[in-house]
């Protein structure tokens, strides 16, 4: 089929593609569905193949041509798109845009056939220039606190947890399993508010109402009625500006009796470790990589946040789309339901999901504009990754995981494991060149636990 094409570039990273299609390809076109129609159809008066090509054309001229028009443009989008993806073109359409015909062509045997379609194409950003480009690093030292806090850690994860005496009161940093219920100004049970079997561990908060304070020095089979008033500037929105009467019962108080910090504690955290020297020379080595790991991730967005200003780029409504529907089905991942189902539990608490998805919107779109430029940059960078590259990063990944190379290689068998880690090699050895040509000066000192606030 002979067909020329015209680009023409859009607003929002979209264009509109025209195709002509030869004259000399419609009118085959328009014979070959005539002859395939008598051969097949059968009319009264007419035997099966003989019903002439005057009485199909006086009969049904106009959905034969729909349907040959139809016929043309079908192929002639597939043979001029598949020439897009073999050359890698930026003119092919984003695999969740659906080309819009721009309006339906009329065929006429005798001419060329020149329909439109308009569609969503990746956006392109070209990075010439980091002049003005200023990264702070944040300034982090491990201190002895950050070991201790990671040394008691390991003391919980290895505690044995045992039942308090009945006689005792519940005490800061105690186990308690508590009953509630909510009661309205009469005193009555508030429908839908009652809870039983919620366990927590008193002075971390994790409870709706924060009601630590008030369980401290409640014993075994105690219950007692807590009024709490919440201020206006509440975290929770629903409790904020409101007074709450809470009815709880405790049912049951445990305590972690925590393990000595010594040699025999290092063994059972895992046999490689014979002291407990060689513990916390294991957690030092830790934290530091933690630490400049998210150093580095820290620099690194700052970077691109700052590219997004200076490089805007246009998102098409169809990228945004979809990246806000891939949230949608995360968000259903981790409350382990179906999209289905969470769309009905968001509908019965009240919520739409289009107002959620419209809060998403600023925060999704910063992240496409933001991966579209680093994939430039890695585009216009050719950065490639050598073997010997790849099994660093194996070493590097089995040293940070505490298992053998060979279980990560194992692992990265796969094809499309592979194939990511590679990428993330690419990505940061771009970063690395980037570095090198802005101007990086020392941020504030921070302590570790505060580089992974709002991480």
């Amino acid at each position: 089929m002979k067909v020329t094409k015209e680009i023409e570039k859009l607003e929002n990273s979209a264009v509109k593609l025209t195709i002509t299609i030869d004259k000399k390809d419609v009118s085959a076109g328009y014979d070959e569905t005539l002859t395939k129609y008598s051969k097949n159809l059968q009319l009264p008066g007419f035997r099966k193949g003989k019903v002439p090509v005057s009485v199909l054309e006086r009969k049904y001229g106009d959905a034969l041509k729909n349907d040959v028009a139809g016929e043309l443009i079908e192929k002639a989008l597939e043979e001029v798109f598949g020439e897009f993806d073999k050359e890698k073109s930026e003119n092919r359409p984003l695999a969740y845009s659906q080309p819009q015909l721009d309006s339906l062509p009329q065929l006429d045997v005798s001419k060329d056939l020149v329909f439109s379609v308009i569609y969503d194409v990746m956006p392109t950003v070209k990075i010439d220039d980091f002049s003005g480009i200023k990264i702070e690093e944040p300034q982090v030292e491990i201190t002895d606190d950050d070991m201790s806090e990671e040394l008691k850690a390991i003391q919980e994860r290895n505690a044995m947890v045992l039942d308090k005496k009945d006689s005792e009161p519940a005490a800061n940093g105690d186990i308690v399993t508590i009953n509630y219920l909510e009661l309205d100004e009469n005193g009555e049970e508030i429908a839908g508010s009652k809870r039983e079997g919620f366990v927590f561990t008193i002075g971390t908060g994790e409870n709706i109402y924060k009601i630590d304070d008030e369980i401290i020095g409640m014993k075994k089979d105690e219950t007692k009625e807590i009024t709490k008033t919440y201020a206006e500037d509440f975290a929770d929105k629903d409790l904020a500006g409101t007074t709450k009467k809470i009815k709880v019962t405790v049912t049951a108080l445990k305590i972690r009796d925590l393990p000595a910090l010594d040699d025999e504690l290092a063994q059972d955290v895992n046999e490689k470790y014979k002291t407990l020297d060689d513990l916390k020379a294991d957690i030092k080595k830790n934290l530091t990589t933690a630490k400049d790991n998210r150093v580095k991730e820290i620099k690194s967005n700052s970077l691109i946040e700052q590219l997004v200003e200076k490089y805007p780029v246009e998102i098409p409504q169809s990228m945004l789309n979809a990246e806000l529907e891939s949230r949608w089905r995360m968000m259903a991942q981790r409350f382990q339901c179906s999209v289905e189902q969470l769309d009905k539990l968001m509908a019965s608490s009240g919520q739409k999901k289009e107002d959620l998805l419209k809060e998403w919107e600023d925060d999704a779109a910063k992240m496409l504009k933001g991966r579209i430029i680093v994939e430039s940059l890695l585009k216009e960078s050719k950065i490639e990754v050598t073997p010997e590259e790849v099994e660093e990063e194996y070493t590097k990944i089995a040293e940070g995981a505490g298992i053998s190379v060979e279980e990560v290689k194992k692992h990265y068998a796969d094809a499309v494991r592979k194939e990511y880690l590679i990428d993330d090699i690419k990505e940061q050895k771009l970063y690395t060149e980037i570095f090198a040509k802005v101007k990086i000066t020392k941020g504030e000192k921070k302590k570790f636990a505060d580089l992974f606030k709002n991480a």
